[in-house]
């Protein structure tokens, strides 16, 4: 029997904040008025205009992306079939789904990409 490879705690740790950091850099071009994001020690916060405020982390031991907005949140797992974090109850990729509460959030579409 094969084992299928699996990513080691440090390996997915490398590979979560690097794409946080790519949702960070793909959040510069937003008025720092309307959201304001920073990413510290594997955890990335935007807190918008009203006081409200959306947090993404990592969490090592499940090797998921956890992102939590108002009385919402979600789990990301990495789907290697197509190299996204995906939500695990099938809601969306991860940049997707925040995509939609940017959206939300500023009243205009918001689109961070994919790595689809």
């Amino acid at each position: 029997m094969g084992e299928i490879p699996v990513m080691n705690d440090l390996e997915f740790q490398t590979q979560a904040d690097a794409f946080m950091s790519q949702l960070l850099d793909a959040m510069e071009s937003l008025d720092p008025d309307e959201v304001d994001a920073d990413l510290q020690m594997g955890v990335l916060s935007m807190e918008f205009a009203d006081g409200s405020k959306c947090i993404m982390n990592r969490q090592t031991a499940a090797h998921q992306i956890w992102l939590a907005h108002g009385a919402s949140a979600w789990h990301f797992a990495m789907d290697d079939t197509n190299a996204r974090w995906m939500d695990t109850k099938n809601r969306g990729a991860v940049e997707d789904v925040l995509s939609g509460i940017l959206s939300q959030k500023l009243g205009r579409e918001i689109v961070l990409g994919s790595s689809a």
